[in-house]
């Protein structure tokens, strides 16, 4: 069954480098779906090895984190600090960099992905009753949304992989990071300006703004003291996962959010692309393969801890097949990986993928969300923020 397994992984690699299936509208989650399905059907997995394979504490931490940031997305809590970033009274290169600051501090606590998905429509509305371009502060929206995320173990769905893997402490994940993180967020502002200067105030004619309400102050306090119990229980020993679920699972208990409306806001496209790509990569690790090559890397001269191959491994393959899959992948084949690299990886990781448009699912979604609200945000408009953005920030956390 060995053929058969290298075969399905090369094809659904190659289908997450391409996004799609050709002449298909199979996407990267039907793709890795597909992949695994195959291997069931064909017996090269069976459905204990595929439920084994399955890393459940680290698709619950992710599911836990979606309800509890549905929380405030359905406060309203996310409508109205988009409104309010893009209609205080300031000059354009001050709401940049309020632009960042909100969306970077967001991501570090929330997934980057929820943020920028709940965030973008109504920052391009209050932009555009501005009279002000878009793009640039999408951008950075984005950027910063990576950059932030870097921060924390629960910033990102690949920062959530790694730190409980590799059973990452939350509070040395951020003393190891915070402070790349917030360099990074600075290289987001200080490009972005550079690059639109004398352009962030070029625009479309201002139209009639539509402000949100304000946010439900109980709902709103619900979700901060959720947070709040959160960070405390990351203190302790009591395990990451049911934490975060116990969190979630008093979010669920509302008069007011119905719990169909919270678990709608919850990605769970993005959670059966983590199940499919945990049963591929621990097939293909269970035929040796990937153990031999590793063995082989370090005889050469080459160990995975190293900081050149965990920056070079991180700009190619989350500019090609993805961040998430990139480390599912890694993490599946790397036998005891030291703490030191394993933050390296997440900086790196998360940090590349600010290189071009398919380099993260938040710049995806940014794009996708601002096409919907009538602003079109391009693939080179995009690079020339992404690629000087990501070599500084990659740089300074080398360093």
């Amino acid at each position: 069954m060995t053929p058969l397994i290298l075969i399905t992984f090369a094809v659904v690699y190659l289908g997450m480098a391409i996004g799609y299936l050709p002449r298909l509208k199979v996407d990267r989650t039907g793709i890795a779906m597909l992949g695994a399905i195959v291997l069931l059907v064909a017996g090269a997995v069976t459905e204990g090895a595929a439920i084994k394979a399955i890393d459940f504490p680290t698709l619950f931490i992710l599911l836990g984190l979606m309800i509890l940031s549905a929380q405030f997305a359905l406060s309203g809590f996310y409508d109205w600090c988009a409104w309010r970033l893009a209609n205080v009274p300031w000059k354009p290169e001050a709401l940049l960099a309020a632009v960042v600051g909100v969306g970077g501090g967001l991501s570090a606590l929330l997934a980057n992905d929820v943020v920028v998905f709940a965030m973008t429509p109504l920052l391009c509305a209050g932009l555009r009753a501005r009279g002000l371009d878009a793009r640039p502060y999408l951008i950075a929206l984005a950027g910063a949304a990576n950059a932030g995320s870097a921060a924390t173990v629960i910033g990102n769905p690949q920062n959530i992989l790694i730190g409980q893997l590799g059973h990452l402490d939350f509070w040395r994940f951020l003393a190891a990071c915070g402070v790349p993180a917030l360099l990074s967020l600075v290289v987001v502002y200080v490009v972005v300006a550079r690059v639109w200067r004398g352009r962030l105030a070029d625009g479309l004619p201002p139209s009639p703004p539509t402000p949100p309400g304000t946010p439900g102050a109980w709902q709103l306090s619900k979700g901060l003291i959720g947070i709040a119990v959160l960070l405390v229980l990351f203190t302790t020993p009591f395990p990451r996962d049911v934490a975060v679920l116990g969190v979630a699972g008093c979010m669920l208990i509302s008069r007011r959010f119905a719990s169909r409306d919270m678990l709608g806001l919850v990605d769970w496209h993005l959670l059966a692309l983590f199940a499919g790509l945990f049963i591929l990569t621990g097939a293909l690790a269970d035929t040796g393969l990937p153990a031999q090559l590793v063995d082989q890397l370090a005889a050469a001269g080459l160990p995975l801890d190293r900081l050149p191959f965990l920056a070079g491994f991180s700009v190619l393959a989350s500019n090609t097949i993805g961040n998430v899959p990139a480390v599912v992948l890694l993490m599946k084949v790397w036998a005891q990986p030291p703490q030191g690299a394993l933050y390296a990886l997440a900086l790196f990781s998360t940090l590349a993928g600010n290189l071009l448009l398919p380099g993260s699912l938040a710049n995806i979604i940014t794009v996708e969300r601002a096409a919907a609200a009538g602003v079109t945000l391009g693939f080179r408009e995009h690079a020339r923020c992404g690629i000087p953005m990501t070599v500084l920030s990659l740089a300074l956390a080398a360093l």
